[in-house]
């Protein structure tokens, strides 16, 4: 389960497990959204929020942190996503302290 970033205590992971589409999962104090990153000639056109079956979905306040981190980092996500599935590289964790938006 490699965590990508915390931000002010949000986490964005991938699930070891996972599948395409490319997506991220947002955690904060037990609750969980994620984002599906939409892809067209190489270049991300979209981002898609749901809610994790199962699962509390993220507050409004969280909720807006992970749209803001993954929409600063949506490429990088997608690179970080082709080097742990596809390349199988280790991929590392970043603490952003800086605010986002």
């Amino acid at each position: 389960m490699p965590k990508l970033y915390e931000y002010f205590g949000l986490i964005i992971l991938f699930y070891s497990n996972e599948h395409e589409p490319i997506h991220v999962h947002g955690k904060y104090q037990g609750t969980e959204s994620k984002a599906e990153l939409i892809i067209e000639n190489g270049q991300v056109v979209d981002i898609r929020y749901s809610n994790v079956r199962g699962r509390r979905p993220l507050g409004p306040r969280p909720m807006a942190d992970f749209r803001a981190v993954v929409e600063e980092f949506a490429e990088e996500i997608v690179e970080k996503w082709i080097d742990y599935f596809i390349l199988h590289k280790p991929v590392p964790s970043e603490t952003i302290t800086r605010k986002i938006g």
